[in-house]
């Protein structure tokens, strides 16, 4: 089987984590984002990916140079101007010369969904698309799917006032599409498939149908939800151990290779703590994820949050329900806090507190 994966992006909603490196890159419990979805894909048979590029596709090809994960060969589709989903999707499948039935998956998604369910369903219908619905509490932000008792979907209802949804089954991001939708996408314009493609699909019956599933299934697209992307791995919602090659040193505690977690640190279960990263003794670490190479100095509290590589938190300083990102330094006796976000090689300076703020990339980090 092959898949094009939606990596085009610019990720503004987590800037500035983005502004140096596209948010499938981003890591997630110590693996890209990117590699997770990878890993899904090939355990259920996918043996060719196209990446369907647009926002720093160089970085994907450096972090790939053999153009190949594990057992998926790797190919590269770069638009030179945005495209939408729909664009995007027939411009990587014709780079790749796509002639058969393909996945395509949003890069932002990470789901437990049964790929080889899903392929049957499509089979067994006869369909020409199929989408994976994901239930939520609340669609009026997002959009319901309705679909017939058979699976058909009936409609596509964007962003419903909130009571009026006439379900809460979503588009989870997720495809199963035959070559043949590709004809009904206008070349060389921005289509998009969820407000174009497929209500056009619609008007003739028996065209797209939906697997309604309750598998795990996260959109990381804020800070909010990249903050819960790394508890659920954490937890082993995504199975473990979080990361491949960690190892349990007590429960729900996971150290990577050299970290050194010291005896006397208190931990509150999940924690990943990544190769090289150091964390003193009289530090707290909470329900957090911590990059390799990072330094949590004596007296720090990290609660809740994400620690990227080569990050530092000082002595005395408290980062809560927050993200670090590569390099950033949190000075002592400093408090970040909501959801805050420090650049790539930032620092919040000496007793400051950030709360629900951002803080730039560091100009040597630009």
């Amino acid at each position: 089987m092959k898949a094009v994966v939606l990596v085009g992006g610019e990720g503004t909603r987590l800037r500035p984590l983005t502004k140096t490196t596209p948010k499938p890159l981003l890591p997630v419990a110590g693996v890209p984002l990117v590699e997770r979805q990878l890993q899904w894909l090939g355990a259920h048979g996918v043996d060719e990916v196209v990446l369907a590029m647009g926002y720093l596709p160089d970085a994907f090809v450096e972090h790939f140079p053999d153009d190949r994960f594990q057992s998926i060969h790797l190919l590269y589709a770069v638009e030179s101007e945005p495209l939408g989903t729909a664009g995007a999707i027939r411009f990587a499948a014709e780079h790749a010369g796509f002639d058969d039935r393909f996945f395509v998956c949003n890069g932002d998604v990470l789901t437990t969904l049964d790929l080889s369910a899903f392929v049957d369903f499509h089979v067994a219908h006869e369909a020409a698309a199929t989408i994976h619905l994901s239930r939520v509490d609340d669609p009026s932000a997002l959009g319901a799917v309705p679909t017939y008792p058979d699976g058909e979907v009936e409609a596509f209802v964007e962003k419903p006032p909130p009571g009026t949804a006439p379900s809460n089954w979503i588009n989870a991001g997720t495809y199963l599409l035959e070559r043949s939708v590709l004809e009904h996408v206008p070349a060389g314009r921005m289509v998009a498939i969820e407000h174009e493609t497929f209500p056009l699909l619609l008007q003739q019956r028996g065209q797209v149908y939906a697997l309604e599933t309750d598998d795990y299934w996260l959109d990381v697209g804020t800070p909010q939800t990249y903050l819960r992307a790394h508890a659920d791995v954490l937890e082993g919602r995504l199975g473990l151990p979080p990361a491949p090659d960690a190892r349990e040193s007590a429960p729900g505690v996971w150290v990577q290779g050299d970290a050194d977690l010291a005896s006397e640190v208190e931990v509150e279960a999940p924690v990943l703590v990544g190769v090289g990263a150091s964390v003193a003794g009289g530090s707290r670490i909470e329900r957090s994820s911590i990059g390799a190479g990072a330094e949590i100095q004596a007296g720090a509290v990290v609660a809740g949050a994400v620690v990227h590589s080569g990050a530092r938190v000082c002595s005395g300083a408290v980062v809560r329900d927050s993200i670090l990102g590569v390099g950033a330094c949190v000075e002592s006796d400093a408090t970040v806090l909501e959801q805050s976000i420090v650049g790539p090689g930032a620092s919040v300076p000496a007793g400051s507190t950030l709360a629900g703020g951002r803080v730039p990339v560091a100009a040597s980090s630009d």
